[in-house]
């Protein structure tokens, strides 16, 4: 019997094979990812990511800088963007007497007429002066203008025109028959917007909140943990403090929410989320520019009552709402508490026609309390509607509410943190761009967000990244379902004029949302600001119920165009 061999292989023929095989495996993965980049990866290559530009905002240090690529644009955008945001102002911060004085500054009608005729419109001039009565050599106050007759309950919107050198000029329409008069307010000296600049983009948190952490304890006991949470953004983040941190990144966005470690529970057990407390970042001297006597007060000027006579002729609008629309100025103006649209054929519904118009509609409504306004002014006014019970709280939400008769469901969602609410599940909060990426869409949906209020505490930049993720559910959402309908709700005026919620802050964010969509057809702008600006209530974060209605007619025109 012959016992075969049991000798060892050759050791170089035994590396040889080894490197052979080697070979093989390198070559067979090459050729995988070259299938793989040509076969999987041509849509990639039509999309060439922004390169990343420093941006560095006042008072940041160039370790934490933003870049366009952060935001998610472009360069060319980031540049479009910083130049319709741009406003003159002073270098440096003067002595308070040589800044703005709402008491010395005046106004005058141009050319002033016995009598005018409806349709016609008039000229105005600013002359800002300091508190040494001296002409203002620089521009940069926010002025706001409108013309009103409180009899008639009648106010149209005037923009203000900055002239760089102290002067400013505002334009106002004559709509309405009768008598009207010109007010001109100061909300901020120049010195004050640029003290608004300066905190605008600054790690200081001006706006805290709270992390609600629960999760078993000793003898079948429940713990509660409540730690201080803020938005990361930046390379340094905005917010860091105490035993950091749990980090909860939200996966498409790309948003970064931290809270604090909790002492004994885990990161995993974060269940609620509410408002802390204001921060005021203000130093001594700034201070004092902010003061009530100088901040949202009227200026002195013509007192002439302005006479308007009827005129034949129509001023309004026969124009279909729909989307591609721009604003004018004026968009539109009251008359015995009804706003007429020089935007589109607005019309007015009662309950009966809202039902009719929401008939077999599915209403998605985002953003803050100010929709969750729309969403009750709905809910008392359409007939049948019930609301459904969901388990949540009433300001807080979700909400949900349904009318089987015509098929008609109607939700709300506040959007995600940052966020200024009570206490409310964190698990509720979603980021608008995700949940418009779960809408299917159709000629039956209606897509109605805002996202304005919550974010004047937080970076502009911080603002352009969550638009741009916004817009970019958008497009693939009308790209899947071209007959939805999205509106986007401006931004309104608020009753504070302070460091923390400023109208020049809000304004800022209308214009970076009406130029980043500017370009997106099939979009509607609802742009609310011409209505609370010029009404003749205080005004107010949650606009009085009369605007409410109002708002809800523009809504409810563009959902079914007459």
């Amino acid at each position: 019997m012959v016992t075969p061999s049991t000798k060892e292989p050759n050791p170089q023929v035994h590396r040889l094979r080894k490197y052979v095989l080697q070979l093989q495996c390198f070559v067979c993965i090459t050729l995988c990812l070259a299938i793989w980049r040509f076969n999987c990866c041509s849509e990639m290559r039509r999309f060439r990511p922004p390169s990343p530009k420093p941006v560095f905002p006042n008072n940041t240090n160039k370790s934490s800088a933003i870049t366009v690529f952060d935001m998610g644009i472009s360069d060319e955008e980031w540049e479009r963007l910083q130049k319709a945001l741009d406003r003159p102002g002073p270098k440096e911060i003067p002595p308070l007497i040589l800044s703005t004085s709402p008491v010395h500054s005046t106004f005058s009608i141009v050319g002033l007429k016995e009598s005018y005729e409806v349709g016609e419109n008039i000229s105005v001039i600013i002359k800002a002066r300091d508190h040494t009565n001296n002409l203002k050599t620089y521009g940069g106050d926010f002025f706001k203008a409108k013309l009103f007759n409180s009899k008639l309950k009648a106010s149209v919107y005037g923009e203000v025109v900055d002239h760089n050198n102290g002067t400013y000029s505002v334009t106002l329409l004559l709509p309405w028959s009768g008598q009207a008069n010109v007010f001109i307010r100061l909300e901020h000296s120049s010195e004050v917007v640029q003290i608004l600049k300066k905190y605008r983009e600054t790690s200081f948190p001006r706006s805290h909140y709270y992390g609600h952490f629960e999760g078993p304890g000793p003898n079948k006991t429940r713990i509660e943990e409540v730690v201080q949470c803020n938005l990361k953004w930046g390379a340094e983040g905005s917010w860091i403090k105490g035993d950091c941190c749990c980090e909860y990144k939200d996966i498409k966005t790309g948003t970064v929410w931290q809270c604090e470690t909790p002492k004994t529970l885990s990161c995993d057990n974060l269940v609620q989320h509410s408002s802390g407390v204001l921060e005021n970042p203000l130093n001594a001297f700034e201070m004092q520019f902010f003061a009530k006597k100088l901040t949202n007060v009227h200026i002195t000027g013509d007192t002439q009552i302005i006479n308007v006579l009827p005129n034949t002729a129509d001023i309004g609008t026969t124009e279909r709402c729909r989307s591609g629309l721009t604003t004018p100025v004026p968009a539109g103006f009251y008359l015995k508490n009804v706003w007429k649209s020089f935007v589109c054929n607005t019309q007015l519904f009662n309950s009966a026609q809202m039902a009719n118009c929401l008939k077999n509609k599915i209403v998605y409504m985002m953003g803050d309390s100010t929709t969750r306004q729309w969403f009750e002014y709905l809910e008392r006014k359409v007939p049948g509607i019930q609301r459904m019970n969901l388990h949540t709280r009433h300001l807080g939400g979700p909400l949900m509410a349904v009318e089987l008769k015509n098929n008609i469901i109607i939700h709300w969602r506040p959007h995600g943190v940052p966020l200024r609410f009570y206490k409310v599940l964190i698990t509720d909060l979603h980021y608008i761009g995700n949940d418009i990426d779960n809408i299917a869409g159709g000629s039956h949906v209606v897509v109605v967000f805002t996202i304005f209020a919550h974010r004047v505490f937080h970076p502009l930049t911080f603002y352009v990244h969550e638009v741009a993720k916004i817009r970019q559910s958008v497009v693939a959402l009308l790209r899947r379902a071209p007959e939805t309908t999205v509106i986007i709700k401006s931004g309104n005026t608020a009753g504070l004029k302070n460091i923390f919620q400023s109208d020049w802050y809000a304004l800022q964010l209308n214009t970076v949302m009406q130029e980043m969509f500017r370009d997106i057809a099939g979009v509607i702008y609802l742009d609310v600001w011409q209505m609370t600006s010029c009404h003749y209530l205080t005004e107010n974060i949650h606009p009085a119920p009369v605007i409410i209605a109002n708002e809800v007619s523009m809504l409810l025109s563009y959902i079914c165009p007459a």
